[in-house]
C-alpha cells in the first residue's frame, strides 16, 4: 500500500492521494458533527453552546499536537523518498518516544489550567459547567488523539492514505453508536459526547497500530530504533514545534474570536457553533489538499526532484479553487436548511447568525486553499520556521477582528475574521 510519489503525473498522484484523505476527513468531521447534532437535538441549545464554546480550546491543544506529529513524520517521508529504510525506521521510533513524552506533558498542563482559561474567555455562566466537563474529558484523552495522528501520519508519509481512512470509517460508526447510547440512554449530556469521541479515536489508533505491526514489514522496528539520537531529535523538533506552534498561534487568534462570540450570549454561541461544525465539514477537500502536499513534497524533496514540487503546488491550488467555487454555491443555496441539523427551526435568531457566518466564511475558501497548499509545501520542504509566520499573521488578523472590527460593526466582525486571517496569511506566504 506504500506509494512512491516521486514518479508519475503530479496532478494525478495528488488527486488519487487526496481523495481518501477527503473521505477520511469527512467522516472524522461527520462523527464530530453527530456529537453536536445529538447534543443539540436531545440535550438542548445550551448544551450545544457548551460544546461549541470549547471548540477553540480543543483546536488550540489538539492542533498543537497534530502539528507536532505531522512535523515528526516529515523526515519519515523524506527518508522514504530517498530510499533510506533504516533511517526512515529510526525517525518513526524517535517520533513515537517524543509523542509519548509530549502527550503526558500536555495532558497535565491542559487539565491544570482549563478552568482559569474558560473564565478568561468569558464563557457564559449558564453553560460553564457543561463546557468544563466536556473539555476536561477531551483533555484526558489527548494520548488517543496523538497516537492516531502519529500512526496515520506515518502511513501517509509512506504514500498510504487509504488504510487510515478505513479505520477512521469504523471509528466513525462506533462514535455514533456511543453517542446514542451515552447521551440518549444513559443521559450523560455533553460529557457523553466527549467520552464517545475519545473512545472512538482510541479504537482507530489501535487499529492503525495493529495494521502496521502485521502488514507493513518495512516499519518493523527493533529496540535500537526507539533510542533517542540527539541530532535526529533536534531535527524533528526543529520541524515539529514550528508546525505545532503554527496551529497554536492560529488558535490563539481563534480564542479571541470565541471570547467575542461568548460576549454576544449563548444564542450567538449556538449559531456560530453550528456554522463552524458545518464549515469544518464542507472544507474537508481543501484541508485534504494541504495534508497531501506535505508527504508529496517531502518525498520529492528527499528524492532530489524540486521541479515536481512546483508542478504539484500549481495542480493542488487549481483543484482547490474549483472546489471552493462549488462549496460556496452549495452553502448559498442550502446553508440555512443545513443549520437545522443542529438547531431547532424555532431558534430563528441562532439560525440567522449561523447562515450569515457560513456565507461570509465560505466566500473566502479560495484564500484558504492557498493557505493550505503553499504552507504545507513549505513545511514538506522542511522550512517549518518560515511557515509558522503565516500563523502569526492569521493570529494578528483574528485579534484585530475580535477586538477592533467587532467593536465597530458588531457580529459581522466575527463573520469576517476568517477571511481577514487568510488574506493576511496569503499575503505573507
Amino acid at each position: 500500500m506504500e506509494r512512491d510519489m516521486t514518479v508519475g503525473t503530479p496532478w494525478k498522484i495528488i488527486l488519487n492521494f487526496t481523495i481518501p484523505i477527503v473521505i477520511g476527513n469527512i467522516f472524522q468531521q461527520f462523527y464530530s458533527m453527530v456529537d453536536t447534532v445529538i447534543v443539540g437535538k436531545f440535550v438542548g441549545t445550551k448544551a450545544l453552546a457548551a460544546v461549541g464554546s470549547t471548540g477553540t480550546i480543543g483546536f488550540l491543544i489538539l492542533g498543537f499536537l497534530m502539528g507536532l506529529t505531522a512535523g515528526f513524520t516529515v523526515l519519515t517521508s523524506q527518508r522514504f523518498g530517498a530510499g533510506d529504510m533504516p533511517g526512515m525506521r529510526k525517525t518513526v521510533g524517535s517520533a513515537a518516544v517524543l509523542s509519548v513524552i509530549v502527550s503526558v506533558v500536555m495532558t497535565v498542563i491542559s487539565m491544570a489550567f482549563m478552568k482559569p482559561l474558560l473564565i478568561l474567555m468569558n464563557t457564559p455562566a449558564d453553560i460553564f459547567q457543561d463546557a468544563y466537563k466536556y473539555i476536561m474529558i477531551i483533555c484526558a484523552g489527548i494520548f488517543t488523539q496523538v497516537m492516531y495522528n502519529l500512526l496515520a501520519g506515518i502511513l501517509r508519509a509512506l504514500g498510504n492514505s487509504k488504510t487510515p481512512l478505513y479505520f477512521l470509517l469504523f471509528s466513525a460508526v462506533l462514535n455514533i453508536v456511543l453517542d446514542l447510547v451515552l447521551i440518549i440512554v444513559f443521559h450523560l449530556g455533553a460529557a457523553g459526547a466527549a467520552y464517545a469521541t475519545v473512545i472512538a479515536q482510541g479504537v482507530s489508533a489501535l487499529l492503525c497500530l495493529v495494521y502496521i505491526i502485521k502488514k507493513v514489514p518495512i516499519l518493523k522496528l527493533d529496540r535500537w530504533d526507539f533510542k533517542l539520537d540527539g541530532h535526529l531529535v533536534r531535527q524533528q523538533l526543529a520541524i515539529g514545534f514550528p508546525m505545532a506552534l503554527q496551529y497554536s498561534i492560529t488558535a490563539i487568534g481563534t480564542l479571541v474570536i470565541q471570547a467575542a462570540v461568548n460576549g454576544f450570549g449563548s444564542t450567538v454561541v449556538a449559531g456560530v457553533t453550528a456554522a463552524n461544525k458545518l464549515g469544518n465539514f464542507v472544507s474537508c477537500p481543501i484541508e485534504a489538499l494541504g495534508q497531501t502536499m506535505a508527504p508529496y513534497v517531502g518525498q520529492n524533496m528527499g528524492a532530489g526532484k524540486p521541479k515536481r514540487i512546483g508542478k504539484g503546488l500549481l495542480a493542488a491550488s487549481l483543484m482547490g479553487f474549483g472546489v471552493s467555487a462549488v462549496l460556496f454555491v452549495i452553502v448559498l443555496l442550502f446553508g440555512k436548511p443545513m443549520t437545522l441539523l443542529f438547531l431547532s427551526a424555532k431558534e430563528v435568531k441562532a439560525v440567522k447568525y449561523a447562515y450569515q457566518y457560513m456565507i461570509v466564511t465560505t466566500a473566502g475558501y479560495s484564500l484558504l486553499t492557498l493557505v493550505n497548499t503553499v504552507r504545507f509545501t513549505i513545511q514538506g520542504m522542511g522550512y517549518s520556521a518560515i511557515a509558522i509566520l503565516a500563523g502569526v499573521f492569521e493570529m494578528v488578523a483574528r485579534t484585530l477582528a475580535g477586538t477592533l472590527v467587532v467593536s465597530l460593526i458588531g457580529f459581522m466582525g466575527v463573520c469576517l475574521a476568517n477571511d481577514l486571517a487568510w488574506i493576511f496569511a496569503d499575503a505573507f506566504l
